[in-house]
């Protein structure tokens, strides 16, 4: 940890030094919520986000907030490690073509349906009443399954210090969470203001109780939304070792999921509490975890320390240095492109609309595993070979 604020109704930890004031702003907006639970926990990846900050860590008691989920429920990372140790560049070039066609980017999606047995368990009885929202995006869901999104999803090609090769995913739970997100966060300000709620409403952090029928439907429409990401996850990448397998060989060990963007119920200083991730993972003791560079730079597989001030967590990733459309603005295309031919990185920087993703709009993820030293120990350390952006 790097330092501790104690200015507002509870204490605000922060394992890092130098957080933009926008993403502090909303942090001490978080301290200062009346059922927020001990105190807040800010990860060394953490930026300005929507309410909450990301790589913000929250327990509350008796309430959600959906707000402090965000839109893209579930979304995480995967990982697998293969049986490969070497992989020819002119042949992965060819992989990375044959895995553009498997997998839609963006907001692309599959002109089928996708096999529903792919799909989270849905066909109980009075789902469609339990899980309104989810159920209405269900056709939709199964043409999403298996696809990447935008953004800072990504498929990546890695070598591990470990001498094998590592297949990568981050993606998440598509159009759907961000349908059941946004019913539940406009519900949740709706009833906040005609409780009359003190939670001040441009803070746009209103919440569910609980125990209240609202809030068990968006509990049970965001587990099924982390379910769908997972599975989401898990058809892409059997569609990337199966176009690996076109051409080598390839075995692969249990995949490594984890998640960082959900609520769940948890016990921290013997107490039952919502812990709201939002940009940040699970680092229960020996708990494996995945923790992503940007395009270009170093990832990590790690093992969690079960840190108490953490809500025994840690950082989802690097975390960003600029906005995107600052980054589109700002940076130098050839510049950003120089750096990641010069790493011998397969890459998807094309255009300056690229640039959000680039290199240098991201933290230095050496400084961000450097401040969470007291989070995660690393267990393998894993360099870019190729990668496909959302």
């Amino acid at each position: 940890m790097k330092k501790v604020i104690n200015t507002e109704k509870n204490p605000i930890k922060l394992w890092l030094d130098d957080i933009e004031d926008g993403a502090l702003g909303q942090a001490k907006n978080l301290a200062n919520l009346p059922f927020a639970f001990k105190h807040i926990a800010i990860m060394p990846d953490s930026h300005l986000g929507y309410g909450m900050p990301i790589g913000g860590v929250m327990a509350t008691k008796g309430v959600v907030i959906p707000n402090a989920v965000g839109v893209d429920i579930g979304c995480g990372m995967c990982a697998v490690k293969t049986s490969l140790t070497e992989i020819d560049i002119d042949v992965l070039k060819k992989i990375m073509g044959e895995i553009r066609k498997a997998v839609p980017v963006g907001f692309n999606k599959h002109e089928e349906k996708q096999d529903c047995k792919l799909m989270p368990f849905y066909s109980a009885e009075r789902f469609c009443e339990e899980r309104p929202i989810v159920y209405q995006e269900l056709n939709n869901a199964m043409k999403s399954l298996g696809t990447l999104g935008g953004g800072n999803h990504f498929i990546e090609i890695q070598k591990g210090d470990d001498g094998h090769i590592w297949i990568m995913i981050h993606s998440g739970s598509r159009n759907l969470g961000l349908q059941v997100a946004n019913h539940y966060n406009k519900l949740a300000k709706e009833l906040n203001s005609k409780w009359h709620s003190n939670v001040d409403p441009k803070w746009d952090l209103a919440f569910l109780p609980i125990d209240s029928e609202e809030g068990q439907a968006y509990l049970r429409e965001m587990q099924y939304c982390v379910d769908y990401a997972l599975a989401n996850r898990k058809l892409m990448m059997d569609r990337v070792t199966t176009a690996i397998s076109e051409y080598i060989p390839i075995g692969s060990d249990t995949l490594i999921n984890i998640a960082h963007n959900y609520a769940k119920m948890e016990n921290h200083f013997n107490q039952n509490v919502m812990v709201h991730r939002k940009g940040a993972t699970l680092a229960n003791i020996n708990t494996t975890g995945i923790i992503p560079g940007s395009q270009g730079t170093k990832s990590y597989i790690v093992r969690g320390l079960g840190n108490p001030d953490s809500f025994k967590s840690c950082s989802h990733g690097s975390g960003r240095v600029m906005g995107r459309k600052q980054a589109q603005k700002t940076l130098d295309i050839n510049n950003e492109i120089k750096i990641l031919d010069d790493l011998g990185v397969i890459h998807g920087i094309r255009s300056k609309n690229d640039l959000d993703e680039a290199p240098s709009a991201y933290k230095d993820i050496s400084k961000v595993m450097e401040n969470q030293k007291d989070l995660v120990d690393i267990l393998v350390e894993l360099t870019p070979l190729a990668v496909i952006k959302g």
